[in-house]
């Protein structure tokens, strides 16, 4: 895309080491935020946490106001009969495909179907987190983020990959060449921004 080749452009032309203002606590993956357990909501409909809530998993955890989650497209009216019997509410639809929902904590959720040639995948090979969930492992949610590419989630995936180990940095682009080649370049120049605000900087 290019607004995000700009835009990294920028970023790299002005980058320097350690600059980012989270440099020295980046690598500190907290979940401070809550997540309503929805298992007890999808019995039989398979689902993963993407979005903000998915981030924390691979870097520092920022603020956040609602839950992202996928599911299979074929899954949909499945799993929206399974938010009705549990006692959500029906907001709204989502222009990406899907719904909105109001749990019965009162926050909000937002339920994306995909049937992308990766969704089921994506769903299938899933991170466990600390509260037993199921999260989006982090090759997908790069894959997810530079097709948004709005400009947190181009940070998102420089600070990502920035706390990624090798293997994980490998598995990614692996992923991201096999769906989409196209974007393998951007995605190295994230790598190394993201390595490089982790620096602590020359002196």
């Amino acid at each position: 895309m290019k607004h995000r080749k700009q835009y990294i452009s920028i970023i790299l032309r002005r980058a320097k080491p350690g600059k980012g203002s989270l440099n020295g606590f980046i690598r500190e993956k907290q979940m401070t935020l809550s997540v309503f357990n929805l298992k007890n909501i999808f019995i039989r409909t398979p689902f993963v946490i993407t979005g903000g809530m998915a981030t924390r998993l691979y870097m520092q955890e920022r603020m956040t106001l609602d839950t992202d989650i996928v599911v299979l497209s074929e899954d949909f009216a499945d799993a929206e009969r399974e938010l009705e019997k549990s006692g959500c509410t029906r907001k709204g639809i989502l222009s990406i495909g899907g719904s909105t929902w109001i749990l019965p904590d009162k926050t909000e959720l937002d339920m994306i179907a995909l049937s992308e040639p990766w969704t089921k995948e994506a769903v299938q090979h899933h991170q466990t987190g600390p509260d037993g969930l199921p999260y989006i492992d982090l090759p997908y949610l790069v894959l997810m983020k530079l097709r948004s590419s709005r400009a947190q989630d181009i940070a998102d995936i420089s600070r990502m990959m920035g706390n990624a180990e090798e293997e994980s940095i490998e598995k990614t682009k692996q992923i991201i060449g096999h769906y989409f080649p196209n974007d393998l370049e951007d995605l190295e120049s994230l790598i190394y921004l993201g390595k490089l605000e982790l620096e602590t900087g020359s002196k």
